[in-house]
């Protein structure tokens, strides 16, 4: 169970460094079209970005609950 566990949170651990730089990136690419919009008008690269560290913040998530569900195994045992 705990080697089910370990690739788990490898897994996760690799999602929200992947979700985080997909977000980082998204902010580069916001072009002067996006930044010249009308105030209040979603931009694409927003949502986009949005999405991405929502994402992000669910995969860190996941990786607390795997790390707890590790370190309670291991008092248990």
């Amino acid at each position: 169970m705990t080697t089910v566990l370990v690739i788990a949170l490898i897994l996760a651990m690799a999602a929200t460094l992947f979700a985080l730089v997909r977000g980082i990136i998204a902010f580069l690419q916001a072009t002067k079209e996006e930044l010249n919009l009308p105030e209040g008008a979603p931009r694409p690269s927003s949502l986009k970005q949005n999405r991405m560290m929502m994402n992000r913040i669910l995969f860190q998530a996941g990786t607390v609950i795997i790390i707890a569900l590790l370190l309670m195994m291991k008092g248990n045992g």
